[in-house]
């Protein structure tokens, strides 16, 4: 595990082989279950894995989801997608290949990635989208403020209950009444050319996300993320039945029987898993195996909280797949760039990776035996929003 010298608790995975000099790493980090992903694996999974053939990645796999009986949990999964990436990074390393020649080599020669704009005022969230222009990313999202931004009440404001929570409130009727008016002013100061990207958080109640849906459908979205939460899927076949805006979804899926009836049924247009989080590359691809046979596109998921060797991966998988769409941006200091060697950089709103064997990227154990996460961020208990009555709001 390692800070990486800021916010950061990653955990990374290297699976060394009886091969001397060979070895692979992998991502399993998840900032808010950092310590309990470490855990798993340090104590229940290397035991497993230990002594296997590195060569039989879908056995390896098969065997880890099953092992105990029940499956496709978020601790797993983030334990078994480290082993993943490692495993495909030995087989990339033994065959002299990058991983992408491994799933059928480049069908780009780089991959399109969309940047991260938001302010406290419109004309600041414009101005933000512009500068992403202005580097060359040709979609951006965009949000007003923080989480829940357009619909938070700040602290002591709005019809409270007395002797209830008087903390920041979530009201999704402002936040529909504010979204639509964000975005008819990037249109008309910035234009049609960027293609936008909304994400709402899985915050609204169907009949609202239906209705925001709807009032998203003059500004040309590229996609509005996760506007309902995957408990509520059945409702994505309502939204497609009425608007025309594009639906991404995924982020916080894990279980195979959440994605496959989205893409299936195609009531998502992106599929927006974590690769560190569904089960790695070996399921990551075939997600986007899926989402070509049925005319959905990946987008798969970044944030400020991953790390470099999951993007690296999620980055193999675009240059290889068909089904791709966008990629989320994510960048790094050059302290990051040092420790984790290879990381993949963005110089124009394209991601590039190196074409060395593997995933092309390394770690220096030294450097990130320096940043060591002593303890729980504080976001391991995650984060809750709520309404003006102390409700809890979603996820």
């Amino acid at each position: 595990m390692t800070s990486a010298g800021g916010r950061y608790q990653w955990v990374i995975v290297k699976v060394e082989t009886s091969e001397p000099g060979l070895y692979g790493i992998g991502s399993a980090s998840n900032h808010h279950q950092a310590f309990t992903v470490a855990a798993a694996i340090e104590k229940h999974m290397a035991p497993f894995w230990t002594g296997r053939d590195v060569d039989r990645i879908d056995d390896i796999w098969y065997a880890t989801q099953y092992r105990n009986y029940r499956r496709s949990d978020t601790v797993l999964n983030n334990a078994l997608s480290g082993l993943d990436m490692a495993l495909w990074d030995i087989k990339g390393k033994r065959a002299g290949m990058p991983v992408y020649d491994l799933l059928g080599g480049k069908v780009r020669d780089a991959v399109p990635c969309y940047g991260h704009a938001d302010g406290r005022t419109m004309d600041e969230v414009a101005d933000g989208v512009k500068s992403f222009m202005d580097r060359g990313f040709r979609h951006v999202r965009a949000q007003m403020g923080g989480y829940g931004g357009g619909g938070m009440i700040p602290p002591g404001q709005g019809r409270r209950v007395q002797g209830g929570f008087n903390g920041p409130a979530f009201d999704e009727e402002a936040y529909v009444e504010a979204i639509p008016r964000l975005f008819e002013h990037l249109r008309v100061k910035l234009g049609k050319e960027v293609k936008l990207i909304h994400d709402v958080h899985e915050h609204l109640s169907p009949t609202m996300a239906v209705e925001l849906a709807r009032r998203m459908e003059p500004y040309r979205m590229f996609f509005v993320e996760d506007i309902l939460p995957p408990e509520l899927i059945q409702w994505y076949r309502n939204i497609k039945q009425v608007t025309s805006t594009p639906m991404a979804m995924g982020e916080i899926f894990t279980n195979p029987q959440e994605w496959v009836p989205c893409i299936t049924e195609r009531i998502i247009d992106f599929a927006r898993h974590r690769i560190s989080t569904i089960g790695g590359i070996t399921a990551g691809k075939k997600v986007a195996a899926l989402c070509e046979a049925f005319g959905v596109r990946t987008a798969w998921q970044e944030g400020g909280d991953n790390d470099p060797v999951n993007f690296a991966a999620a980055c193999h998988i675009d240059l290889s797949s068909s089904a791709f769409g966008i990629q989320e941006e994510n960048r790094w200091p050059e302290l990051v760039h040092e420790m984790l060697p290879g990381t993949p950089k963005l110089p124009d709103g394209y991601a590039y990776v190196n074409e060395a064997p593997g995933l092309g990227i390394d770690i220096n154990e030294t450097m990130a035996r320096k940043y060591p996460v002593d303890a729980p961020s504080g976001r391991e208990d995650g984060f809750t929003v709520r309404s003006i009555d102390g409700s809890l709001v979603r996820p």
